[in-house]
Formats: C-alpha cells, structure tokens, sequence
C-alpha cells in the first residue's frame, strides 16, 4: 500500500511540544512515523545542529556566524548532543512496541560542508581534506545513531533519510564565501558521489536522499546508493521525472511532496491530492496499481513553519490520499 510520513521538522519550542509531536506522528502516519525535529527550540536541534550531534570523532562549536570545526567539543556542541538523546529517550517512551518501518533524518554530507566554518573560518567546503573527513566522520556517526535508534524502537525496518538541501549550490559553485564577495569553488560529481555514498552506505539497507531544491542532480544520487527520492512534487521538472519513473520501475521508493508546508488560503482535499497524484504517474507512463507499494507521500517539505494544527492537517490529508492510492 502507498504510504504516508512527515519530511522531518515540527513546529515547537520545548520538551512538551515534542512528546506531542511524538504522539502525532505515531498517530496520523501509523504506517510510516517519523523521529520528528523541532528547530526552534534552537542551534542544536535544526537540522545542521542534529546532524553535528551524531558525530563523535569531530567537535564544534557555535560562533556568531554559525556551527565551527574546533578542537573540543565546546558547550553548543554537547547541548546538541544532550537534546538528541533527550528526544531519543521520548521517543523510546512512546515508541519501544513499534512494528513496522520508521524513519529517521540526517542532513547530508555537503549541507554540512556548505553550512560549518574551519577553525580560522570559511566554510569546510574550502578544504578538500576538511570536508573528507567531514563526510566520513558523519557516516560513522549515522552509523551509531542507527544502532541507538534500533535499540529504541521495535520496528522491523529504519528508513535513513539524508537532507541534502545544498547540494545544487555546492555543484554549481553557488555557495557564498564568508565575506560574501566569492563564491566556493564548484565540487565535481565524482568527489560529490563518493561523500553520498559513503553515507548512504552507513545508513542502513534503505537509504532516502530528501531536497526541496531546484535542479538536484537526481541520477548522481540514485548512483551514489540512494534508494529512496525524496522531493517536492511541484519542484519536479522533465528530466526528474524521468529518473523518478526509472527508480519507481527498478523497484526503489519514490516520495512526493504534496500537501503546502503551511497553510494556504485555500486547502487541498485528499481527493485532489489523489487525483494529482494519479495525474504525475500517467505522466511517467507506470501502471498506479504496480508502483502504488512504492510511492510514500509527505508534505512539500518540513513543518517547522507550520501552525500545530496544520502540521496535524497535512499529515492526515498525506495518510488519507495514500489511503486512496491503495484502492
């Protein structure tokens, strides 16, 4: 049956919004829940600040300018680490009877290379060897946090999701200096592959690679191990969906963003959601009915900015149209 679950991100701003984000997500995507994020609570607990909290072999600290590669790890670095273990622990409470699949997020290999400073500044992203051993540290942090999570939960299968929202920029030379007049220099697809893979291959038999950018180089990612996609259905040009159809026909997941991350004037129904979704697969040319236990639906993208109630709305209207798609 088609599935349903939440990009990641949840609005809130202490330790009792995230038990109720727990209990929601276990709630309306039964099928497919999430280890739910709540950045506002602050630095260690956005998606940049999570990812760093996995890491063991590397510390940080937090400098006006954002995450920084240090010697030790300074308080930021430990607090983050201290939050992650904390909604670990509240997710264990609510979620050790689990059956099923579950899904976890981590930000990508050169999210962080584009978002964290060197020690004399400038992003990781300058330093061929600092952003190396960035990629494999974070592999084997993903690879520990797997293990703690499985540890946690009864579900019979983890789902990894890698967020790589900067990897067009990192590609395209995009990515602004620290003073703002530059830009980094491009990355070649091979060195970007070999990063992706080295994480993919530490996240378990079902890597996903999520992006709501324009332009991700899709076929790069399905190379470089990814077996689920992940996007934003109205972000989706020719060329993508061309390599989606082609992951859906190889038997790999495939994930469509269709439900607004915060709420529009006027809200979609499950019926539309449906139809627009049946709509996307004549376009790839794929049998509904011989694809529909691959597809998973989930909002455009996170729901940090979202009011409580339409992060609930949204998830339910993804399991109601999934529900359709099931027949």
């Amino acid at each position: 049956m088609t599935a349903a679950t939440g990009v990641g991100s949840w609005p809130g701003d202490d330790a009792r919004d995230y038990g109720e984000a727990v209990r929601v997500v276990l709630g309306e995507v039964p099928e497919l829940p999430h280890l739910p994020e709540l950045p506002a609570r602050g630095p260690g607990a956005t998606m940049v600040g999570r990812a760093l909290a996995m890491i063991g072999d590397l510390s940080f600290d937090l400098q006006p300018a954002g995450w920084r590669l240090t010697d030790r790890p300074g308080i930021d670095h430990r607090r983050a680490r201290s939050l992650l273990l904390q909604d670990l622990d509240a997710l264990e409470e609510r979620a050790q009877h689990l059956e099923g699949v579950f899904k976890i997020q981590v930000a990508g290999p050169w999210t962080l290379a584009a978002a964290v400073e060197r020690p004399r500044g400038d992003k990781i992203l300058a330093d061929h060897g600092a952003r190396r051993e960035l990629a494999q540290a974070l592999a084997e942090g993903v690879a520990d946090h797997l293990h703690d999570v499985r540890g946690r939960v009864g579900a019979a299968r983890i789902v990894v999701q890698v967020d790589e929202p900067s990897l067009p920029s990192v590609l395209a030379g995009a990515v602004p200096t620290a003073s703002g007049f530059g830009r980094h220099r491009v990355v070649h697809p091979p060195e970007a592959s070999d990063a992706l893979e080295w994480v993919l291959g530490a996240a378990g038999v079902e890597p996903w690679v999520h992006s709501c950018a324009l332009s991700v180089p899709w076929q790069l990612v399905r190379g470089a191990g990814a077996r689920g996609l992940s996007a934003d259905l109205a972000m989706l040009d020719a060329d993508d969906i061309d390599v989606f159809a082609e992951a859906l026909d190889a038997g790999e997941t495939v994930v469509l963003g269709v439900v607004p991350s915060t709420e529009p004037a006027h809200p979609p129904t499950a019926t539309g959601l449906t139809e627009q979704v049946l709509r996307w697969l004549d376009m790839t040319g794929l049998d509904p009915e011989a694809v529909s236990e691959r597809l998973v639906l989930t909002p455009a993208c996170g729901l940090a900015g979202a009011s409580p109630a339409w992060a609930r709305r949204a998830l339910a209207l993804c399991h109601e149209a999934a529900t359709n798609l099931s027949g």
